[in-house]
């Protein structure tokens, strides 16, 4: 059995829940934060079932997302950070060590997407209580008489095979938040006015406008693993000629490069191999993402999902079709656009195509606390962005938003509501993911926050430390027979720490060092606010590394070995005093490390 190929190990676990129907944990969307959500749960020796409505595990980092979104190395922790740790040892053990492709992963963040579903399976297969369940989509939930718990789950494969499903904890882990709607948790879609959360960020009128899709292709110029543009059904050059003129111009410059004057934007640095991700270009005057066309996908059926999906493909691959083959194409360009394709080794059951269009927004929760643009500020006086007690993780990305709308000619025209601000590293509460009305689900995707909040929390890595949390809470919910609402998060914090994932930005102290837990556990509490006073300019980053990755976030290190002032040594009595440890021995303790390691180690449990 453990020689079989691990694709052929996860369709007979599949196999396998269709015949063990109840499972103590069921989660919806074999994504990052899916996966990671299966595996915490399943180190709390939970029977876990993930359903992936479609045909690979890993959600976008399966699919051409492949330059995940983080400012810093030292924000990756947890979930992410064992799966980067993998992606360089596959590096490592199938180039070497000093091959350019190891170089290229940027220390394991940068898979290429056949590699990123191959290692997400291989994490997946060596917990015999995970059973995976690929091509199964939702159809239906049952609640109980009351509504305030799922009974059970119906789901469908392509064949229109129905499978019914109980358990005790259910996590939806899909980017549009199907599972939470069909159990009628509360939700909204679109964005609010200024004046509803109080963000400067948010337009002065609400509407139902979300941030535009668009695909997250894999392209290469190395010509002996490069595809053409395929001709995409119902190609015709009419939906395309208008790019002409701006390619006569003068006012763009290249088909594909980085970070903008172009229409693909051409991610560097290089992934392995020679590969690209690709993705839209902000503030470009051609657009891949349409916020017009995709505001209506939360709530479309399979069917117009569907449809919209090939609006997308037309848009984003007839485009390059045309670059690549129109004879009225300026001749620089199209040679330029020559020389890109598909990789022959990527997707290669879908055309060289993705599986996924790059959904950056779907349903937000109205949960237990909803997150918002003043969850990203600084603390009055501080360094580090506002306290958050009930924290269960952290991100360190600035809200980033691609455009909700477009005004204008869909070509030479220009997307609305686009914006970035700079912040520090932030705590995000366990309330993000719990709904209010339902006892025994968890939402760390389509998690509870306002459009601006939302553009903070989007983003994979922070969306596996959702996922990572929301596994740990359901199977301390089912160990203990709780309300998910009733599960305490220092319990769960202390599962995560254990586990290296991080729910406070700290700089100094990563999760192979054997202070970490002690030093994660004391940030929890309190501890490391004002150690270090507010910067000059809000969000201030260290020097800039490479792409979109910076040094760290100044004034966010613990300084383990240096002296305890008094004035700190007089904070951290009172905080020692208030969880009830004996305070003796304290004074033995002459640097902030011994402090903080004195505590952890006569914590009360």
């Amino acid at each position: 059995m453990k020689s079989l190929p691990v694709l052929l190990l996860l369709l007979l676990a599949g196999f396998q829940g269709l015949l063990a129907r109840n499972p103590d944990v069921l989660i919806y969307g074999g994504t990052p934060a899916g996966i990671a959500a299966a595996l915490r749960a399943a180190d709390l020796d939970c029977e876990v079932l993930l359903v992936e409505p479609t045909s690979r595990i890993g959600g976008l980092i399966s699919n051409g997302l492949n330059h995940p979104d983080f400012r810093t190395f030292e924000a990756i922790n947890g979930f992410f950070r064992e799966f980067n740790q993998r992606t360089l040892h596959h590096y490592e053990e199938t180039y070497g060590k000093d091959s350019q492709q190891v170089k290229d992963s940027l220390r394991g963040t940068h898979p290429e997407p056949h590699v990123a579903q191959k290692l997400f399976e291989e994490m997946l297969a060596e917990y015999p209580n995970i059973r995976v369940l690929l091509n199964h989509r939702l159809d239906h939930v049952g609640m109980n008489p009351q509504g305030d718990s799922i009974q059970g789950v119906t789901v469908e494969n392509p064949s229109g095979g129905r499978f019914e499903y109980s358990a005790r904890v259910f996590i939806d882990g899909s980017y549009e938040g199907d599972l939470m709607a069909e159990a009628g948790v509360p939700y909204h879609v679109g964005r609010e006015g200024r004046e509803v959360y109080g963000e400067d960020l948010a337009p002065e009128e609400g509407d139902d406008q979300l941030q535009g899709y668009n695909f997250r292709l894999t392209m290469t110029q190395v010509e002996t693993n490069r595809i053409p543009a395929p001709r995409v059904a119902g190609y015709d050059r009419k939906d395309y000629v208008a790019a002409l003129p701006l390619l006569q111009s003068g006012k763009i410059k290249r088909v594909f490069h980085y970070p903008s004057g172009a229409i693909y934007k051409a991610h560097l640095p290089v992934l392995p191999n020679g590969k690209h991700d690709i993705n839209d270009v902000s503030r470009g005057l051609i657009r891949l993402s349409l916020p017009a066309i995709n505001n209506e996908w939360p709530e479309a059926s399979p069917e117009r999902r569907r449809e919209l999906f090939m609006q997308h493909v037309s848009h984003n691959i007839g485009l390059l079709y045309f670059l690549q083959n129109d004879s009225e194409v300026p001749e620089k360009f199209r040679t330029e656009a020559l020389s890109w394709g598909f990789c022959r080794d990527e997707f290669t059951d879908n055309g060289g195509l993705p599986e996924q269009l790059y959904v950056r927004e779907g349903r937000r929760m109205k949960g237990v606390h909803l997150f918002t643009e003043k969850d990203t500020q600084h603390a009055k006086g501080d360094a580090r962005g506002l306290f958050q007690p009930d924290a269960i993780a952290m991100g360190d990305y600035g809200p980033n938003c691609h455009g909700t709308g477009h005004e204008g000619p869909l070509f030479g025209g220009k997307h609305t509501g686009e914006f970035y601000k700079r912040v520090p590293p932030y705590q995000i509460p366990y309330g993000v993911i719990l709904p209010k009305g339902v006892n025994n689900l968890l939402v760390p995707v389509a998690a509870s926050s306002s459009h601006v909040g939302f553009c903070a929390l989007r983003l994979e890595p922070i969306w596996g430390s959702l996922g990572e949390a929301a596994g740990v809470a359901a199977g301390l919910a089912v160990r203990d027979s709780l309300a998910v609402q009733s599960v305490e998060t220092d319990k769960i914090r202390s599962h995560l720490h254990a586990k290296g994932a991080a729910t406070i930005y700290v700089s100094d102290v990563q999760p192979d060092s054997r202070d970490f837990e002690a030093v994660q556990w004391w940030g929890s509490l309190g501890g490391l606010r004002g150690l270090n006073p507010q910067p000059e300019k809000p969000g201030e980053r260290g020097a800039h590394l490479t792409g979109q990755y910076y040094h760290a976030f100044p004034g966010h290190g613990v300084d383990l070995d240096l002296v305890l002032d008094q004035a700190t040594r007089r904070r951290w009595m009172v905080l020692v005093e208030s969880l009830g440890i004996d305070t003796e021995g304290f004074d033995q303790a002459k640097t902030r490390g011994q402090f903080i390691q004195k505590a952890f180690a006569t914590r009360i449990r």
